[in-house]
């Protein structure tokens, strides 16, 4: 294997996902890619899912750490073109990338940066039918400050002397 021999199957089976971290789907390495920053302009997705495609077994979908070296070399092709440098030089350095590359979240919400959520957010500055929905310390009524819940006591809605029947 290139540099970095000792981290990369460890760094392997973190970003693999099937058979307990021993292979590694399509979309396990496109995402190992991208977290190490090895994609450019002709080392990108299209081209990881060709070079996978060439280098795992004809019978799985999946690569084991075995086919992780072709797959490598493969991907050194293009990304020596990207960079301005010979397919080994190359190599190691898509090694390198991988091995120390870090686990991020993608599809992960982030946290607004515009200006107006705080006043979008504070309950306090609500009008009309809007504040009905939250008590005095901002707190959510749930159901009963979306929906007008009706008493089913009976008596119409503006009778005044409800429950008094028959106690005079």
């Amino acid at each position: 294997m290139a540099s970095g021999g000792g981290a990369l199957p460890e760094k392997f089976k973190a970003f693999a996902t099937k058979a307990d971290g021993k292979e590694q789907t399509t979309a396990d390495f496109t995402k190992w890619c991208k977290d190490a920053n090895i994609f450019g302009k002709n080392c990108n997705s299209n081209h990881v899912d060709i070079s996978f495609a060439k280098v795992k077994p004809k019978t799985s979908k999946n690569i084991t750490f075995n086919e992780l070296d072709a797959l490598i070399t493969e991907m050194a092709k293009k990304y020596k073109d990207d960079h301005k440098m010979e397919e080994a030089k190359a190599k190691e350095e898509i090694a390198e990338k991988l091995s120390n590359a870090e686990s991020k979240a993608h599809g992960a919400t982030k946290v607004s940066k515009t200006g107006g959520v705080d006043r979008m957010t504070d309950s306090s500055k609500y009008t009309g039918s809007h504040k009905e929905r939250f008590d005095e310390g901002g707190k959510g009524k749930g159901k009963e400050g979306r929906e007008n819940v009706t008493q089913n006591s009976g008596y119409v809605g503006a009778y005044k002397g409800s429950g008094t029947f028959g106690k005079k």
